[in-house]
């Protein structure tokens, strides 16, 4: 099992506080704006109904919460969590007015809710980074409601030997154009290493099955560049 220790969790928060106001702009520039059209796929397959609630962990800016409350007409409500503060404070923006939306500055590992409360969980580009995997997803299942729904989008393995040579090459390029933007390339190098040790495409659905949640599948998108796997709590 992989586990994340103290000193990462650290360096993640680290990361995070330095690249927080160009955080748009750098998924733009790395993934060519394709992030877009996978978080648009993610919500598509979620396929959220009106008058439900979701929490969205590791919420950033607030892309998905956005991309959720369009699909339900603002019907419902998102609890956006996410453990930096800049993150949140930007994601405020983008929901200023708005009585759908609350904000937490938490831990994936230890939210302070209720069991059984959400009707869904999403977790985008987040999961790898958690201390410990484990516990986040158990406190996944433990806050959504009997019939919830787990859904997370992270980068995964490429399997198509062509692509992946050329993903790989490009990867690398990612930490100078992290320092050109954002003046520093540490935070992108740890990024593309978090990528390389997380756990393939089958291997996480093990993780995700620990937890007992059922009806566990994933969908490549962009040839495996990233995956999302969804599950059930029962």
């Amino acid at each position: 099992m992989k586990t994340y220790h103290k000193n990462n969790e650290r360096l993640v928060t680290k990361v995070f506080q330095d690249v927080f106001d160009k955080y748009d702009l750098m998924n733009d520039l790395m993934s060519l704006g394709i992030h877009r059209i996978w978080k648009k796929n993610f919500i598509h397959w979620l396929n959220p109904q009106k008058n439900t609630t979701l929490i969205d962990i590791a919420s950033g800016t607030g892309d998905i919460a956005k991309l959720y409350l369009n699909k339900i007409n603002y019907k419902g409500c998102v609890y956006c969590v996410d453990e930096n503060k800049g993150m949140l404070d930007l994601n405020k923006r983008k929901f200023k007015g708005n009585t759908s939306v609350k904000w937490f500055c938490n831990s994936a590992e230890k939210l302070p809710f209720k069991n059984n409360h959400f009707d869904y969980y999403t977790i985008s580009f987040g999961i790898r980074n958690v201390s410990n995997l484990n516990n986040a997803l158990k406190e996944a299942y433990r806050v959504l409601k009997p019939g919830g729904r787990f859904l997370c989008l992270e980068f995964s393995k490429v399997k198509n030997k062509i692509l992946n040579r050329f993903y790989k090459t490009y990867s690398k390029s990612i930490p100078q154009i992290g320092k050109f933007i954002v003046g520093k390339s540490e935070p992108y190098e740890y990024l593309i290493n978090s990528i390389e040790k997380f756990y393939s495409q089958e291997k996480f659905i093990k993780q995700i099955k620990k937890q007992n949640f059922i009806n566990v599948s994933y969908r490549n998108l962009s040839g495996g560049i990233v995956a999302i796997h969804s599950a059930w709590k029962i």
